[in-house]
């Protein structure tokens, strides 16, 4: 399971990448026809710009959660004692997963409805950006569960030699 998901954080990484530069290319039109009217003015790049940004932060956010700096605030104290520390990072992770479970609850339903309609401009499937949030809920959900296991692991080897 560890390969499948670094190779699917490093397939996320790639498609971060990609996504910025494939916005650089509407937001570049949009500014070229509008101050310098070298070129025409395209409706269409707003809304693929639009879709890109919505994925950019979505994809951002699930490489965060792996890495351990999207939703890793200090609200707690840190402790010396490996066991509380351990509680506490649980605790944060257990919130974290709250909100990825209700991305995917949610979240599918949101992709039905966009299953039903199309952009306005380019008439792309809506499915295309809603289905973003329930993948964002699973992928935490999946990252989640090996930071936790990693935790518990980790503990569970200090304790092994007196740490704990």
């Amino acid at each position: 399971m560890r390969k499948f998901l670094g190779a699917y954080y490093r397939l996320l990484r790639i498609l971060l990448t990609v996504l910025m530069a494939v916005l650089i290319v509407p937001v570049a039109m949009q500014i070229l026809s509008r101050y310098t009217g070298i070129i025409p003015r395209f409706i269409w790049t707003e809304e693929i710009a639009r879709f890109c940004f919505v994925w950019i932060i979505l994809i951002g956010a699930m490489i965060a959660v792996r890495d351990g700096t999207h939703f890793d605030v200090d609200v707690l104290p840190h402790s010396s004692n490996p066991l509380v520390e351990l509680i506490m990072k649980l605790i944060g992770h257990t919130a974290v997963f709250a909100v990825a479970l209700t991305f995917m609850i949610y979240g599918y339903d949101f992709a039905i409805l966009g299953s039903r309609q199309h952009s306005e401009i380019a008439g792309l499937p809506m499915l295309s950006i809603y289905i973003a949030w329930p993948i964002a809920g699973v992928t935490w959900a999946m990252f989640l569960i090996e930071r936790i296991w990693d935790l518990i692991r980790d503990y569970r080897a200090g304790s092994a030699h007196g740490a704990g």
